[in-house]
């Protein structure tokens, strides 16, 4: 998160002895934030007063602040949480968009390298007044828990203890941590204590971890600890809790400061009941800040939601919350949400410290109003965006920190995880399909996507370097030329006709075949011609806008195959002679469930992705969309596929999903391809002519077709591109004063 500053930090030149006998790390040469000091001589910066966020400020008096802030990751394309490759100038160069935006905090979930803190407090000093504030994300053993299902299993509440310690030392520059696979290591050295907002321990809780750890551990006492301690309500798992953020402020105390404190919690744990959630799992079980209470901390305490307007489903299903509606006459549920649950806190602040949506064409959840999850260009997702924040802002809450400052490539989604194989290769390329990889109000685009505008002109296809433009080397009546790129992203491919496009009276197609099998188009796709020696996997189809698409063959279609018969049988057998050769490119949105798994029946919900969006992704264009697809001008015609829509598991190492039957778990396996095969053909719309590369053959051996191929990379090309809804966020920031 971020929040501004003043000039920072004492000089300090020899270790100083701190209470408890901890030595302080060095700070860097510059002048102290703004801070408060207590009687026995413990700082202050930040802490809560009654359900108010309150910050210290030059003039010696506490002001109630509202907390805007974004979520930033640990990692860049092509890496893994784990690897942390992030380098001090990428910091300082996101600090400084960030706080341009006019966010005024970064929370980060983990333990980052040494870089990051001592760029911070390098970006402070730099900076002057106005400093950049932090809020310290502390990890939970979170595979261990889930799988043990039970906080006080052995060892946990050691590791977790041990990570509480490692962070608290890390921002005061106290540490040297042995290196890990998979963790942040090294020489912490740069005191960033003075820019720290809050802690925030903790992950998103598993609900059967939570009610199982309260059922076995009924007898275990209230917790009191000297700063935290558990209320006489408090649940086995909240005593656990309690304990965690009692032993956070220990450690801190230590550092002569005191800062406000929270943990993790999402809407599956939250402590309201939802009657109109189907599932039983999302609303089993609830975690309860208010049962855990400061008992010594004068740094404060606050309640923390990661809350989407899109998930659990109770955001579409339950009528509870059905009372509030937008100016274009939907129900806001969100709004009403947060209405419900802030009335549970009325005398401790609350933040959402997660929420947003994702400019990507994939989706995974429906929300209503059009809030989804997923399918959003940039434009629409800042205007989401920031609704949902003058929404938390308007419902009284004490901050709200935007998901996410950057794309992240190694993110999984439910519905495309599948299909993303091998797993450990995600982070290579960006699948556009899957939504959770798209968040950031930064994106992280693919190689080519500011090399080739998709505007309709093939102009830019010539500034490419030598070699990585490939041209089709068959011959079809009426096209020119067939160029053949790609990046991390998209397969690119750039036509030029012997006259001008007209989608009104011809469609383009162009088959891509990967492995043997496929299906043949249908007579009205391909009239009165045949493929031979091979077929396509993909169909994408080149017309009018409502006509333009890519469509996948029947028989190769995972969609159907994983929720069709071979897998959860949730979609309708096709009768005998019904089915078309080529099905719409779909993803799943929701899973057909009923009682007595479920409270109430809830069908099973899918959305047609593969439709091409005509437009442009020239930015200096009014008309410019995220999500353009293709594009015409004159004879030429440019578009750029997702990789996925292709068949491709994963472009990086050329692997393809294949026809064999799904294997345990219902899992897909891949092939390797040796390339694509694509061909061309135009038609006339509505009639029987068509040119292709049979030319006058009724049939074409496919095999003849020379595949577009390429080498396997390990390493990515990418660029950085502040998005559209970067700016709608530094415009709400603005509206928003800062000060309630």
């Amino acid at each position: 998160m971020i929040t501004r500053r003043t000039l920072i930090i004492w000089i300090t030149a020899a270790a100083v002895l701190i209470a408890g006998g901890i030595v302080a790390g060095f700070a860097v040469n510059n002048k102290p934030v703004t801070a408060y000091k207590d009687q026995d001589g413990t700082r202050f910066t930040f802490k809560t007063e009654g359900d108010r966020f309150m910050r210290y400020e030059k003039d010696g008096s506490w002001k109630e602040m509202f907390v805007k802030g974004v979520n930033l990751g640990a990692t860049v394309p092509g890496h893994f949480p784990g690897e942390l490759p992030a380098t001090e100038d990428d910091y300082l160069r996101w600090f400084k968009e960030i706080d341009d935006m006019g966010a005024n905090v970064i929370r980060i979930y983990t333990v980052h390298q040494p870089v990051f803190y001592s760029a911070l407090v390098k970006y402070n000093k730099d900076k002057g007044g106005d400093p950049l504030y932090f809020i310290q994300g502390i990890w939970s053993p979170e595979e261990e828990l889930i799988e043990r299902q039970d906080a006080y299993a052995d060892d946990i509440e050691g590791q977790f203890k041990a990570e509480i310690k490692k962070a608290v030392a890390a921002v005061y520059g106290d540490a040297a941590v042995a290196p890990k696979q998979g963790a942040a290591s090294g020489e912490y050295k740069a005191n960033a204590g003075k820019y720290l907002m809050a802690w925030h321990v903790g992950t998103e809780w598993d609900p059967g971890m939570v009610k199982n750890t309260n059922e076995k551990h009924s007898d275990v006492p209230v917790y009191k600890g000297e700063y935290f301690s558990g209320t006489k309500d408090a649940t086995p798992f909240e005593n656990w809790l309690a304990d965690l953020l009692d032993y956070t402020a220990q450690q801190e105390k230590q550092y002569g400061w005191e800062h406000p404190v929270t943990f993790t919690n999402w809407v599956t744990t939250d402590v309201l009941t939802h009657p109109g959630e189907p599932l039983f799992e999302e609303d089993m079980v609830s975690v309860d800040a208010r049962h855990v209470q400061p008992t010594g901390w004068k740094g404060g305490y606050f309640a923390a939601y990661h809350a989407y307007p899109y998930y659990p489903d109770f955001f579409r299903t339950d009528s509870t919350l059905q009372t509030i509606k937008d100016k274009q006459g939907n129900f806001n549920t969100y709004k009403a949400y947060l209405r419900q649950l802030k009335a549970k806190f009325k005398d401790m602040p609350v933040m959402i410290t997660e929420y947003g949506v994702p400019s990507s064409v994939g989706v995974s959840h429906f929300g209503t109003g059009g809030r989804d999850q997923g399918g959003h260009n940039e434009q629409k997702q800042g205007e989401i965006d920031a609704s949902l924040t003058r929404d938390i802002y308007d419902e009284g809450y004490a901050g709200a920190i935007l998901f996410m400052w950057q794309d992240e490539w190694f993110k999984k989604t439910w519905n495309t995880m599948p299909f993303e194989i091998p797993a450990d290769r995600r982070a290579y390329w960006i699948n556009v399909l899957t939504n959770e990889k798209m968040f950031g109000v930064l994106g992280m685009l693919p190689g080519k996507e500011k090399q080739i505008l998709i505007d309709g002109s093939l102009s830019d296809w010539d500034a490419l370097p030598q070699g990585e433009v490939k041209h089709w080397q068959g011959k079809v009546q009426g096209i020119r030329d067939m160029m053949m790129t790609h990046d991390e992203g998209y397969l690119y491919l750039g036509v030029r006709l012997d006259k001008n496009f007209d989608p009104k009276t011809t469609k383009l197609y162009i088959g891509a075949d990967t492995i043997t099998g496929g299906n043949q188009p249908s007579a009205a796709q391909l009239p009165g011609k045949k493929l031979v020696g091979g077929a396509p996997e993909a169909l994408i189809e080149i017309g009018k806008d409502a006509e333009s698409q890519v469509e996948i063959a029947a028989d190769y279609d995972f969609h159907a195959r994983l929720y069709g018969k071979e897998g959860y049988w949730m979609l309708p057998e096709t009768k005998s002679g019904e089915d078309k050769p080529f099905h719409p490119w779909k993803l799943a949105i929701s899973l057909q469930m009923n009682p007595p798994d479920t409270r109430f029946a809830h069908p099973f919900i899918d959305k047609t992705i593969g439709m091409l969006k005509r437009g442009t992704t020239d930015r200096s264009k009014p008309e410019f969309d995220s999500l353009t697809s293709w594009q015409y001008r004159g004879n030429e015609i440019e578009m750029r596929i997702p990789w996925m829509l292709l068949g491709f598991a994963d472009p990086s190492s050329l692997q393809v999903i294949d026809y064999s039957p799904l294997k345990e778990r219902r899992a897909f396996s891949t092939a390797k391809t040796d390339g694509i095969r694509l061909i061309p053909w135009l038609v006339e719309q509505g009639g029987s002519k068509v040119s292709w590369p049979g030319g006058a053959a009724e049939t074409l051996n496919v095999q003849e077709i020379a595949p577009y191929t390429w080498a396997p990379w390990d390493t990515v090309h990418y660029s950085e591109q502040l998005k559209q809804s970067y700016y709608a966020m530094k415009k709400v920031y603005a509206e928003l004063s800062g000060e309630k």
